[in-house]
């Protein structure tokens, strides 16, 4: 009997003191994150450069029609608006799907199979994507795809845990680390052959590595904890258990004020490449530097400040009490507001001179960007995993990504006013929804976080 329980907790530590199943879920999502974000860096960039140009847009099947939608909800759109409309609609339907997603692993296929299959539309949607015929339809599968996969591998880290374990908020960020692992490669490789080889090499990629990260996923089942029998699925549910009603509302009533907290970095796809494209110096050593590469600098500030974060308040901890998720995602806004208040003074610099902004002036807005974001995704992931009632782990962790959805929809509509208000301004904008949001966090913590207090940590 010891030696069983020997063997259980050396699995239970075999990944950097975590769930070996946690390696196969970090690196099945990195390669996921690859193909995303390799699809995703090139898709504002691929429009306003081709797709929505004449001679191409009229090849598009269905757009005609789906561009008079836009139009009567937006008003007439230039191509830069026209672009920055359809990715906010589409980065927003990525976060607004995986509620079907949950639901559909909680009480029909399970995770396992839910996650395979939004694995092969994702598959599906990048290869598509090599074809302009079929863009709107590739956005479809990978909408679709997205919120079948999504929410439910995150789902499936948290239950790697029981509920008071101390190493699941690190568990979140060492997911995340993963995450961006993926991000940094991108652009390099997808972004680098879209730019400069031709937009399709670059979604051709992203198809690719979807494909590996459904490989690593299904190699590493056997690690994870299998799905509820489907009896158990079928089973009348219990009715929520005394508290677990207003904690599911508080949780909900945050969402908005997380989707202020995270506009400017979900802007870094959309309105920003677009702004650097023309207004920074992209000369480094003698030779101009792909537009999409702002993202791989992005990812490598995120990855270092996200080991930076856990390394910090793993220190931190030995001398003081450690700040429950919610402080620390408040503090975290509170840094990121700085952020789009760099680009603000770039553009101001530029306004005065005439100057285009150097690139180094972006490694700031980066760096402090991820400071504060490595304070709140993973952190806030790991609290709607911990505070929502188990029974309900997939379908709350949908419910999370709303406020993915309420930003990205956002941003999109905030993205068109880069061509109608300066961007001094514009950015200015940014960092005072993100200030917003920051101060109602904290009086967040202060009148309800009681509600998401955690239960007594176990070592």
């Amino acid at each position: 009997m010891a030696s069983i329980a020997q063997a259980a907790d050396r699995d239970d530590h075999a990944f950097l003191g975590h769930p070996r199943g946690l390696a196969y879920l970090a690196f099945a999502e990195a390669w996921e994150r690859f193909s995303f974000y390799g699809m995703q860096t090139l898709l504002v960039l691929y429009m306003v450069g081709q797709l929505l140009l004449p001679g191409h847009v009229e090849h598009v099947a269905g757009f005609a029609a789906f561009r008079r939608t836009l139009e009567g909800a937006y008003g007439s759109l230039s191509v830069q608006a026209l672009a920055s409309a359809i990715f906010g609609l589409y980065a927003g339907l990525v976060y607004l799907t995986p509620i079907a997603g949950g639901l559909l692993a909680d009480r029909v296929l399970g995770r396992t199979k839910t996650v395979t299959l939004g694995a092969l539309l994702m598959a599906a949607g990048h290869f598509l994507m090599a074809f302009d015929v079929s863009f709107l339809f590739a956005l479809l599968c990978l909408v679709i795809g997205c919120g079948c996969f999504k929410g439910n591998i995150a789902a499936q880290v948290g239950t790697l845990y029981q509920p008071g374990d101390l190493r699941r908020a690190d568990a979140f960020q060492i997911y995340y680390l993963g995450i961006n692992a993926g991000v940094i490669a991108a652009p390099l490789v997808c972004g680098t052959l879209g730019e400069l080889y031709g937009w399709h090499y670059g979604f051709g990629a992203a198809g690719i590595g979807m494909v590996l990260g459904l490989a690593i996923y299904l190699a590493g089942r056997r690690h994870l904890v299998p799905d509820a029998p489907r009896a158990a699925a079928a089973a009348p549910r219990p009715t929520l258990l005394p508290g677990e009603g207003r904690t599911i509302a508080l949780l909900v009533a945050l969402l908005p004020v997380l989707a202020l907290a995270i506009i400017g970095n979900m802007e870094i796809f959309n309105a920003y490449l677009v702004w650097a494209q023309a207004h920074v110096d992209f000369t480094l050593f003698g030779r101009t530097m792909p537009t999409t590469w702002l993202v791989t600098l992005d990812t490598i500030a995120s990855v270092s400040f996200l080991v930076g974060a856990v390394a910090f308040w793993r220190l931190w901890a030995r001398r003081f009490p450690e700040p429950d998720e919610i402080t620390k995602i408040a503090i975290g806004a509170l840094i990121a507001l700085l952020a789009p208040l760099v680009l603000a003074a770039c553009a101001w610099h530029e306004a005065r001179t005439g100057q285009k902004t150097p690139v180094a002036w972006l490694i700031l807005f980066h760096v402090v960007n991820s400071i504060g974001i490595a304070n709140v995704f993973p952190v806030s992931l790991a609290l709607y995993s911990r505070a929502a009632p188990a029974r309900l782990g997939s379908t709350m962790l949908g419910i999370f990504y709303l406020h993915f959805f309420a930003a990205n929809v956002l941003v999109g509509w905030l993205g068109g006013r880069l061509e109608t208000m300066p961007a001094t301004w514009f950015w200015a904008m940014h960092a005072a929804l993100i200030g917003l949001a920051a101060l109602l966090l904290f009086a967040a913590r202060a009148l309800f976080g009681h509600l998401l207090a955690p239960a007594k940590a176990v070592a």
